[in-house]
């Protein structure tokens, strides 16, 4: 009779170490190098996850020994892990998205770089848009670098249809109402570089933000480049290529992430 309870107190442990390990499918694939929880709560909408044969729900978990498998690409429990850290500074060609929606209708980044491990961006740069874009297999550093609340620094050279003005610097750097959005934006800092060019740096990453903001503004965009992510530059990394971080960099963006919350947060590009 002890040896039945014994073996039944036993059984009643390991149950509770499993349910212990039990993680929400979005943070589970993030940690998994898979994507970022933005990124696999649309995948679940959208139906491309499944759990045991079986279409994901929102706010799902899963234990181990489930059968996951993402965009039709098992994914192990056994084999994954906690990746190996990667990140890796893109400079993304214009006409290329950062989403692997197939709705865009056009090379995604995860595609063009076949990078050889799984990675994706750090928010996103729209189609139009070009310049720095971070890769990486990190979930929460995705979610500590794009939460609005933690107000990161961006920086962006941005090329418009007219000339910049004194007066069309100050009503940015103030802050805009932008009405399809109804909300204004952050106070930000602006430097003019040309006739028609001038350089922001924001703290917010509103849906298609610049291009708003100028267009609230009576301009249109013509180019848009991001130059910098917090400490992290695009310099004079080629259209198409991409390097890694260095130590140097990765220490330094660990200081500054610090105090940063990784709550998931939804974001858009510029």
């Amino acid at each position: 009779m002890r040896e039945i309870v014994m073996r039944e107190a036993v059984k009643k442990e390991s149950v509770k170490d499993e349910s212990v390990k039990d993680e929400r499918l979005n943070k589970w694939l993030s940690q998994m190098g898979v994507c970022s929880r933005r990124e696999a709560d649309r995948l679940i909408q959208e139906g491309r996850v499944l759990v045991d044969g079986c279409p994901a729900v929102m706010g799902q978990k899963v234990s181990p020994g489930q059968t996951v498998v993402c965009n039709g690409i098992p994914v192990s429990w056994e084999t994954s892990g906690r990746p190996e850290p990667i990140l890796l500074a893109v400079n993304k060609p214009r006409g290329i998205v950062c989403t692997t929606s197939s709705k865009d209708r056009a090379e995604n980044i995860v595609e063009y770089l076949k990078y050889p491990e799984r990675i994706y961006p750090v928010g996103r740069l729209d189609k139009e848009s070009e310049g720095l874009l971070l890769m990486t297999n990190q979930g929460d550093l995705v979610n500590k670098i794009m939460r609005s609340g933690n107000a990161h620094e961006k920086e962006y050279i941005v090329t418009v249809d007219h000339a910049v003005t004194a007066e069309f610097m100050d009503q940015m750097a103030k802050g805009v109402y932008l009405k399809e959005l109804d909300v204004g934006t952050r106070p930000c800092r602006l430097h003019k570089v040309g006739e028609k060019t001038f350089s922001i740096v924001l703290t917010q990453g509103l849906n298609r933000q610049i291009r708003r903001m100028c267009e609230a503004c009576g301009y249109h965009v013509k180019q848009l480049v991001r130059v910098r992510i917090m400490n992290l530059c695009l310099g004079n990394l080629k259209t198409g290529e991409s390097r890694k971080v260095t130590p140097e960099e990765y220490r330094e963006l660990t200081r500054l992430l610090k105090d940063s919350t990784s709550l998931p947060v939804r974001h858009g590009g510029q």
